[in-house]
């Protein structure tokens, strides 16, 4: 069986301070049932600007200039640290400030619906044409327009405001005076999602050195639903993205699963490319607005920093088999059945040990195991504790129960086969997906024979089903392309006359 590849990945992070205040579900909550609250009075003081944000160890391993393992050898708390080798840009992707998300937001914005000031746009502009892969861009910035005209629009038209440390810079406008769901509020969460994305999938094409026409689709899986009244979330985000980056013979959809979602993509589209119907497919997946500052309370209540500031993004290439990248194995898919059951032990007998004990692996048998990779900093002071340790827990606890690791060396699992949380708290962001990067790159210097990526989602949330969910798959190094055998068309040829002659004798027989 020849298996698609995994050809590149990108990850990008946007540091979004403001836009905590004005878009995150924690903090806009808080503002209409409880505009005094000391947590508002406070949240500003507890921001950080763009050069802690960068220099943050778990942000650089994301992007690729710190190691999972270097990470984990560095004592926390790590926000009380800084990389001192820190840089915006990453072997992976880049980290973006916020005045320059604002102008790519504008970019991606087909229906003027975002304004900015007439200097911010100047200023802006600069710094995009400086861009070593967006300078293209900044030619769609226009004009600006004039602060007065955009406080206007938040006054009387219901418009949200953009802002740079509390000063207004600009404003997403609603797209319609009456559809909910076409909101100002709504319009910035999906431009938001589509900007990211669309940054993912510009940084990917540059480090996979792939032309953008070579791209036949997309398919995106962030968990925004884009649409009006009339089918509030028809999509389509793919096609948008692929727009703004240039993939003109690309079509498109969006998959949604919840944090599950980039899973599924990553085995539909792996799918897609092995049974020949499309070459190349890339999955994208934007930042989400609505879980800025989502645990921000209690950042601030313990006198942290508000770590959920990030918008995340992330874009993996799968292609055709080369020989030489990490493979997709299409026939070890664990998949969390309707009737699987949600205890911790149904989903991980359902997702890590059937489809192992399938293909005839042990679970010790796999160098590395990504679930949700969300940074324990973010998630251990609201009381969630250390979700990825925890993961790594219930899959050595289950190789125990299976006789395939002793006890007293469970600890000594976690070690071996996990890695420390390093993605921000974006959903589906942190599932699975964030050490792809890492993995080929291990797999295609010798360092690793395969991982498993781990997506589950939490089906609920949609008030439809109680139900759980979950899909994996396991990467591996490339064996390179094993010829299959096949009869030639003159072997058919020659096959089918032979059969016609044979038929005609016996034809003959029956007559006589």
């Amino acid at each position: 069986m020849i298996f698609p590849v995994i050809k590149g990945a990108s990850y990008i992070l946007v540091n979004t301070p403001d836009m905590v205040v004005n878009f995150g579900t924690t903090q806009s909550l808080e503002k209409e049932t409880n505009p005094n609250s000391e947590y508002l009075k406070r949240l500003r003081n507890h921001l950080r600007g763009f050069d802690d944000a960068v220099a943050y160890p778990p942000n650089q391993v994301y992007i690729g200039n710190m190691t999972p393992d270097e990470l984990a050898s560095l004592p926390r708390p790590w926000y009380t640290k800084k990389n001192e080798n820190a840089s915006r840009w990453g072997k992976f992707g880049e980290i973006m400030p916020q005045d320059e998300f604002y102008a790519l937001m504008k970019i991606s914005d087909s229906f003027d619906l975002v304004v900015l000031e007439r200097d911010f746009t100047e200023d802006v502009r600069e710094k995009l044409t400086n861009h070593p892969l967006l300078k293209n861009l900044a030619s769609k910035l226009g004009e600006g327009s004039d602060v007065s005209d955009i406080e206007g629009y938040i006054k009387d038209s219901k418009a949200e405001p953009l802002e740079i440390n509390g000063k207004v810079v600009g404003c997403v406008k609603r797209a319609h005076e009456f559809d909910k769901n076409l909101a100002a509020h709504i319009m910035a969460e999906n431009l938001s999602s589509k900007a990211s994305g669309a940054l993912a999938l510009i940084n990917l094409i540059n480090k996979s050195k792939i032309s953008p026409d070579d791209i036949d689709y997309i398919i995106e899986c962030s968990e925004e639903a884009i649409g009006d009244m009339n089918q509030r979330g028809g999509g389509n985000l793919a096609k948008s993205i692929g727009e703004i980056a240039g993939c003109s013979n690309a079509s498109g959809i969006d998959m949604r699963g919840f944090c599950a979602g980039p899973a599924h993509s990553l085995v539909n589209a792996a799918a897609l490319v092995q049974s020949g119907i499309f070459k190349n497919v890339a999955i994208v997946g934007g930042g989400s607005t609505a879980k800025l500052g989502m645990n921000g309370r209690d950042h601030v209540k313990k006198n942290m920093p508000v770590l959920e500031d990030m918008l995340g993004g992330f874009a993996i290439l799968i292609s055709q088999n080369d020989g030489i990248n990490p493979v997709l194995r299409t026939d070890i898919i664990g998949k969390h059945r309707i009737g699987s059951g949600a205890s911790p032990q149904a989903v991980i007998e359902a997702l890590v040990a059937s489809p192992l004990e399938k293909a005839g692996f042990k679970i010790t048998d796999i160098d590395k195991y990504s679930p949700e990779m969300q940074n324990p900093e973010c998630t251990e002071p609201a009381g969630a504790g250390d979700v990825p340790a925890s993961n790594f827990k219930m899959i050595g606890a289950m190789a125990v129960k299976k006789g395939q690791l002793e006890r007293t060396k469970l600890m000594d699992f976690v070690k071996k086969h996990g890695n420390p949380g390093f993605a921000p708290t974006q959903g589906h962001v942190p599932s699975g997906v964030p050490t792809i990067g890492f993995g080929r790159e291990s797999i295609l210097n010798g360092k690793m024979d395969n991982f498993m990526v781990i997506g589950k989602g939490s089906l609920f949330l949609g008030r439809m089903t109680n139900l759980f969910d979950g899909i994996s798959i396991v990467i591996q190094k490339n064996k390179g392309i094993v010829k299959e055998d096949k009869i030639s068309k003159d072997e058919v040829k020659a096959m089918i006359a032979e059969s016609m002659r044979d038929f005609a004798s016996q034809m003959l027989k029956g007559l006589r």
